[in-house]
């Protein structure tokens, strides 16, 4: 069958509705699936009958399997390199091994080094692309010296960085929970202890997912089953990939040499590296040189190390490589093997290039070694790079500890590595930053490791740790930014040196929402701090702000002593009293949040006291505490009812940030920032603002696995606001995200599941909302939560379906749980719920809600509209959707025209359908 792939001109929701299709789903099972309504999906199926061309459904289902299956191979074989060589025999084994993995959910290829295990699982692997729905994702194991590091590599393979409140090995579980893939470790050896518990959660958590792991020998791990590598055969195969690789070099192979070739296959035990190595040499020593030599060198080996008859074959041929090659490429190949990721011709001639050889030099020699197998080339973003299989990697540090040069050229590698680092930090993020980081970062934690264990590299080693860290969390790689903090700070040795890296780590660990690490971490920076105030102070902050992020929360009285303790050392340290006033701040609010029974602590005392810390902090000269501060003092605002001084604060502390470089503190502080600036915003109607702040959420590199924080406030805005298509669309993600979450309960995500189920209930899709209303159960909200914003949005549904009577006993009590950014909202809904079913009292609603709502444009429209209603002055209403439009509201504006009649209505409906609200009638 003809290669088929994705048609031009299909959106990316047509393209979910046609998978959906070719499974034979029906209208109403895609609307369920998509949350979408029928009609929608309708419309979507017409579109796509008369792009593809299609007669009719039938047509458009084998049509859309055809692409599902061509799509699901080419991903498949996407996730797998590109070998440079053609694959030779091994028939027998290629199906064994296929067949014990689709038998079997771990399998592991064990094989000496060198016998052809990588090559074999890349060809098992592609043969099985199109059996795995989510396509086959390769690892290789070798660059990675750290066995904790597995699931990092793993992530980096598919794409996956460390959610918020995860580590990165959760993240990779949760990512591939409900995956149809197989996933190829290679060469996991060296990395037993970390491969084996990794992919032992993964056989339980991700039942879709198998795993073929390439190692020299077993992981010893449940359910592992073991598939032996054997060598080529000799009669067949060994010979066939000699002779392959004879004609690469360009020497060609007549019928007579055959016998010959065979007994030289037959000397090296059929090992695929020895002969790929041994046909290399053909060129510049012929069929006899090469059975001379070759002879010469494997009596050498009779009689020394005989433990395995193959390795013996590998290491002759790797010996005598060696001994033919002339004293300059000798010592590039022992030097480069320091380089644990392939590396360009720059990387080599900077670590390599010193006496005698001669860095101008170094490009000829590279290509030498790359003619004689020794290395393998390959083009990664338009750069040659250069890597040795990791059997030619282990003999050359083998020559290199051998020569004494080893310290010499680690210590020039490391050199390398800090000017690396310097480099990716001079762009953070930009361009190809990404890719360039991922290419030099194992060489970089290898260098690290190094360097960290020898007391005559500490300063190196805290330079390129602390360097470490702060590339890892613009990479996203938040646990591995955290622990590079805790080792520079082990690493320095002045004591300010290490509090400063610990108050870094600490604040990763806010970042990831994992509070115990950053309560002890700030205490930590505080034992090494000349002034241990400020760091006791903010250790309780912490605690009083992220309560929510602790698995194991301190005793409320042992963080009460900690302040008490910073209060009495912060002395005249203005840093040290802006803290204690930050933390104080944080210790009273959160005592009555805590516990309602509480009681309501005074709002002027509170807004005063916040607004004393803001005061401190300014004379710090330091965004960070004056945007900590102005959270306070925000807080302090909305429970003072002052909702439009508590968003202007809001927006203060965004501004603030503005221009502040990307670090965790930074990451940490605009999260929380925009995410109250978006929240703010729509409680006083600025929706234009409240848009802007959600879409700048949204992009956050740092909430780019956390989909539902990071879509949240803009599916409140655009609900709000009417933005019906925008709203199901981005719904898709944040269902997505939560899901791959494991779906914990969230309540504070309980306002947003409600505002989709309006958008849904708006539209006429009962079943979508019915769905969306059941997310907002499984949030685990209480019924105290959903009192305080189910009223309204199930008000709106029932004023745009013109069930006044309805909405009006919805909204009739104003409940003390009532959600701060929907206060307005429910003043004026009750106002027109009440004017629409002819309340008596309806008069009175509109004239109390001004003085609440005054400054709020939306609020104000939606009252003067009711006033208008009640006078049944319909002329007031063209200028009332024109105030609507300007204030960014396009769906009270379609609302408006509706209620005005006539010839506005159905302009009313025609907003209403671009909105993909669906039409009233």
């Amino acid at each position: 069958m003809a290669r088929v792939s994705t048609p031009a001109g299909i959106s990316a929701r047509e393209s979910e509705i046609l998978a959906l299709v070719g499974q034979r789903r029906s209208n109403a099972e895609i609307g369920a699936q998509l949350f979408i309504s029928v009609r929608t999906v309708e419309a979507h199926v017409s579109s796509l009958l008369r792009k593809l061309g299609a007669p009719d459904r039938r047509a458009l289902a084998d049509l859309a399997a055809d692409v599902a299956r061509a799509e699901r191979t080419s991903r498949a074989l996407a996730g797998l390199p590109t070998p440079l060589t053609a694959f030779v025999g091994r028939a027998t084994e290629r199906t064994a091994l296929g067949a014990a993995v689709r038998a079997h959910r771990q399998v592991t290829a064990v094989g000496p080094g060198g016998v052809g295990k990588t090559r074999l699982a890349l060809a098992v692997a592609a043969d099985l692309a199109g059996t795995f729905a989510d396509g086959v994702w390769f690892v290789d194991l070798v660059p990675v010296t750290d066995a904790a590091m597995v699931g990092a590599a793993v992530a980096a393979a598919i794409g996956v960085g460390e959610r918020r409140g995860c580590g990165i090995d959760e993240s990779v579980l949760a990512a591939l929970a409900d995956r149809q893939a197989l996933l190829v470790l290679d060469n996991g050896e060296h990395l037993a202890a970390g491969v084996a518990p990794f992919a032992e959660q993964l056989l339980a958590r991700c039942p879709g997912v198998s795993v073929l792991v390439t190692s020299r020998a077993r992981l010893m791990v449940p359910f592992e089953r073991v598939h032996a590598v054997p060598p080529l055969s000799l009669d067949g195969d060994a010979v066939a990939l000699f002779v392959d690789r004879a004609g690469a070099v360009g020497w060609t192979v007549e019928d007579t040499h055959r016998d010959r070739i065979a007994e030289v296959c037959r000397q090296l035990d059929g090992v695929a590296l020895a002969i790929e190595l041994a046909a290399a040499r053909l060129p510049t020593l012929g069929l006899d040189g090469l059975i001379a030599g070759l002879s010469d060198h494997l009596r050498l080996l009779v009689g020394g190390y005989r433990a395995d008859d193959r390795h013996r074959s590998v290491r002759a041929m790797l010996d005598w490589s060696r001994a033919l090659l002339d004293p300059a490429d000798l010592t590039l190949l022992r030097r480069v093997s320091v380089f644990v990721s392939p590396f360009t011709t720059s990387a080599a001639a900077a670590v390599a290039g010193y006496d005698p050889l001669h860095p101008g030099r170094i490009a000829d020699g590279l290509a030498r070694l790359a003619d004689r197998s020794l290395l393998s080339v390959a083009a990664s973003g338009g750069r040659t790079r250069y890597r040795a299989l990791e059997t030619v990697r282990q003999y050359g540090t083998d020559l290199l500890t051998a020569s004494g040069e080893d310290d010499a050229t680690r210590a020039r590698h490391l050199r390398w590595c800090r000017a690396t680092v310097d480099e990716l930090a001079g762009s953070p993020g930009n361009g190809d930053w990404r890719a360039r980081f991922d290419a030099v970062a194992d060489d970089l934690r290898a260098a690290l490791g190094w360097a960290a264990d020898r007391a005559d590299r500490r300063v190196d080693a805290h330079h390129l740790a602390l360097s470490l860290a702060r590339l890892t969390f613009v990479r996203t790689l938040v646990g591995e930014s955290q622990q590079r903090y805790e080792q520079a700070a082990t690493l320095a040795d002045d004591p300010a040196d290490a509090a400063a890296a610990l108050r870094c780590a600490a604040t990763v660990a806010a970042c990831r929402m994992r509070g115990d690490d950053a309560y002890r971490l700030w205490q930590a920076a505080a034992r090494h701090a000349g002034n241990p105030a400020a760091d006791l102070a903010t250790a309780a902050t912490t605690y009083f702000r992220k309560s929510g992020a602790f698995a194991q929360p301190p005793p409320r009285e042992d963080v009460i002593a900690l302040l008490v303790r910073a209060r009495e050392l912060a002395g005249d340290d203005v840093a040290a009293r802006a803290a204690v006033a930050l933390a104080d701040c944080a210790a009273a609010g959160h005592a009555f949040f805590a516990d309602p029974a509480t009681p309501a602590p005074d709002a002027a005392e509170m807004t005063a006291r916040a607004q004393r810390a803001v005061d401190l902090a300014r004379h710090l000269h330091d965004p960070l505490p004056e945007c900590a501060a102005l959270f306070a003092l925000a807080g302090a605002q909305r429970r003072a009812g002052d909702v439009f001084a508590a968003a202007a604060t809001a927006r203060r502390r965004v501004e603030l940030l503005d221009d502040a470089p990307v670090t965790p503190a930074t990451t940490d502080e605009l999260i929380d920032s925009l995410l109250i600036a978006t929240a703010t915003s729509i409680g006083v109607g600025d929706l234009p603002a409240a848009r802007r702040w959600g879409r700048r959420l949204r992009d956050l590199p740092a909430l780019a696995e956390d989909g539902h924080i990071a879509t949240s406030r803009l599916l409140m805005a655009d609900a709000l606001a009417g933005h019906g298509t925008d709203v199901i669309a981005a719904s898709g993600r944040f269902l997505d995200a939560w899901t791959r979450a494991g779906r914990p309960p969230a309540r504070a995500f309980g306002p947003v599941a409600a505002a989709v189920a309006m958008v849904h209930g708006i539209a006429g899709d009962e079943a979508a909302r019915a769905e969306w209303l059941s997310v907002v159960d499984q949030l685990g909200v209480t019924a105290d939560d959903r009192a305080g914003y189910g009223p309204t949005f199930d008000a709106i549904v029932l004023l745009h379906h013109g069930d006044a009577t309805a909405a009006r006993e919805q909204l009739h009590t104003r409940t003390a749980w009532l959600t701060g950014i929907l206060l307005h909202w429910h003043v004026v809904l009750r106002a027109e719920a009440a004017v629409l079913a002819g309340d008596p009292d309806a008069a009175h609603h509109i004239v109390t809600g001004r003085p609440v709502v005054t400054g709020n444009p939306v609020a104000t429209a939606i009252l003067d509209r009711a006033a208008a209603l009640l006078d049944r002055d319909h002329h007031r209403l063209p200028a009332i959707a024109a105030a609507f439009e300007t204030a960014g509201c396009p769906y009270q504006q379609a609302r408006t025209f509706i209620l005005t009649g006539g010839d506005a209505a159905a302009a009313g409906n025609a907003v209403l359908a671009e909105l993909g609200l669906g039409v009233l009638t």
